[in-house]
């Protein structure tokens, strides 16, 4: 069962299509005052549908398509305006100064960017909220108890662009199948027909026959795995619910032979991209690091790498002394002011291009960790080794979702390392060449991000 999250995500998608399309004809409309013919209309079509392709992936770094920008009002207009703006220099630089997807005359384009502009902000703000508001929500009881469960409860009853809300809770070790079904009946009358059920749970074994009877033979309910919403609704795996059983079912799947082969490609071509930044950019902070003190350019880090193998990681020095595994507040070693700026901006990442074209580090997977410290969160993390199954990357799911503490870019707590192995599982569950490539367009939205507060 789908939530709103992928649908409500697809339908603002081909909205969006469609108000470039209609933005488009009614450009022509208001800048020859009749009707566009076919041919005009053709004209315009081809360099126009390259633009609505840009605009469109624009729209998915920016983060137009995410849960938050469904759900969530706060700030979306002023997101969709510097979106916008972002669209319409890339559109100048194109159509200005690329001929071949010139037109003319540039008036049209002016008219089209005022024009895009208006209508993709009436149809974000008032069109699009008034399908997605939920007036009729289904009504759900969750059957289990656990923090997942509690997470989950209070996040769809918190906001309205959910389609469930959910009652009331049972807990199954506490519940016999008299008093359960007595449970149901009471809230028969309250139009509640969703149960949300954690199938993990061994507790409920004795509650099937009656959701059986009630879902099958009555059809006075529907049934949901507790886990797979949860999953929909935060993107990542709940870690109390992990075992072994988890493990052989998804972390030991293999990934078919083409996606290894597309993704091994990607990295070698990434890998030398990122060797000509890094070409270019060490004399300049080289000069900087002098400027600011003495030490190394570079350092090489003993990291894990697929398998829990050793490897050693290349970067521009940040710290004052190689990092050796620490969290913030442990000990005295502080970040440089030159290494606040590489590691805003990423570019003390760059030096690991060695590491891809070597094969030790793909550009997307699990951040791995500095043996030191990799070793702790092993000894205080059921499970923490699993993430290694597969070959780690400089970013990954956890770093393009994770919402970190104040100042930091990292986890920096077991806390926060939790969270990180919750994100990491998911990725091993749903790894594929399309979620790389989500990965890889979000990251590229983060790193614009930390240039503009740079």
């Amino acid at each position: 069962m789908t939530i709103g999250s992928r649908r409500a995500s697809a339908f603002l998608f081909m909205g969006d299509i469609a108000v470039f399309a209609f933005s488009l004809w009614l450009t022509l409309f208001l800048r020859y005052r009749h009707l566009p013919s076919r041919d005009l209309l053709l004209s315009h079509a081809g360099p126009f549908a390259f633009l609505f392709i840009v605009w469109l992936l624009v729209f998915f770094m920016g983060g137009l398509y995410e849960k938050r920008a469904i759900f969530f009002k706060r700030d979306l207009s002023g997101r969709i305006i510097r979106t916008q703006i972002v669209n319409i220099i890339l559109a100048a630089l194109f159509f200005f100064f690329v001929p071949a997807l010139g037109i003319t005359p540039k008036t049209n384009l002016f008219i089209y960017l005022v024009v895009s502009l208006v209508l993709i902000l009436f149809w974000r703000l008032v069109v699009f909220p008034k399908f997605a508001e939920r007036r009729t929500r289904i009504e759900a009881i969750i059957i289990g108890v656990g923090k997942e469960e509690e997470e989950l409860k209070n996040e769809l009853n918190s906001n309205m662009r959910y389609a469930i809300r959910c009652r009331a809770s049972v807990d199954p070790r506490a519940t016999t199948p008299q008093s359960f079904s007595a449970f149901l009946d009471e809230h028969k009358g309250q139009e509640v027909n969703l149960l949300i059920v954690d199938t993990r749970d061994s507790s409920v074994a004795a509650l099937i026959p009656e959701m059986y009877r009630r879902s099958f033979e009555e059809s006075s309910y529907h049934i949901v795995d507790l886990l797979a919403l949860y999953e929909e609704v935060f993107d990542r795996i709940p870690l109390t619910r992990v075992n072994y059983e988890w493990f052989f079912r998804y972390a030991t799947r293999r990934a078919s032979g083409f996606y290894l082969f597309v993704k091994r490609i990607i990295d070698i071509v990434g890998g030398i991209l990122m060797a000509v930044i890094t070409v270019i950019a060490t004399p300049f902070v080289w000069l900087a690091l002098r400027i600011e003190g003495k030490g190394p350019l570079f350092i090489a880090q003993e990291r894990l790498g697929e398998r829990v193998t050793t490897m050693h990681a290349y970067k521009f020095r940040t710290m004052e002394q190689n990092d050796t595994g620490t969290w913030s507040g442990e000990g005295t070693n502080r970040i440089t002011r030159v290494g606040a700026f590489l590691r805003r901006t990423s570019l003390d990442e760059f030096p690991q291009c060695i590491n891809v074209l070597r094969g030790e580090l793909s550009l997307i997977g699990p951040r791995n960790d500095i043996v030191g410290l990799g070793k702790r969160l092993e000894e205080a993390l059921p499970y923490y080794r699993v993430r290694y199954i597969v070959k780690p990357g400089i970013t990954g799911w956890a770093q393009v979702n994770q919402q970190y503490e104040q100042g930091h870019i990292s986890p920096q707590s077991i806390e926060e390392t939790k969270m990180r192995l919750a994100y990491d599982f998911y990725y091993l569950k749903h790894r594929s060449f399309m979620l790389d490539v989500m990965i890889a367009l979000k990251t590229i939205k983060r790193m614009f991000f930390r240039l503009g507060a740079v």
